[in-house]
């Protein structure tokens, strides 16, 4: 899940960076994101999102998402708990 914000990019080359880091903890991310991107012209003066429609559809989908993973995981969790254990170093 990603929500990020920026220039023209919209943060979303930082995020890319930051989905390696997760799958090295062995997170599971969605593709699907919420960007502002060129941010400062998206807020009105009172601090208000001017364009709704859009941040709200991304927001659907990435949510949507993330229910999925978390159903899915679920169900895998209870038939196969997860454990990890670094492999061994070889000698010195």
């Amino acid at each position: 899940m990603r929500t990020c914000y920026g220039g023209p990019s919209g943060g979303l080359w930082a995020v890319a960076q930051l989905r390696q880091v997760f799958a090295e903890s062995h997170a599971v991310t969605v593709p699907e994101s919420v960007s502002f991107d060129n941010y400062q012209e998206l807020w009105g003066s009172k601090g208000q999102l001017l364009d709704t429609e859009d941040c709200r559809r991304d927001a659907l989908a990435m949510l949507d998402r993330l229910d999925w993973w978390a159903r899915a995981l679920r169900r895998a969790r209870a038939r196969e708990p997860y454990t990890y254990s670094y492999p061994a170093r070889a000698e010195e």
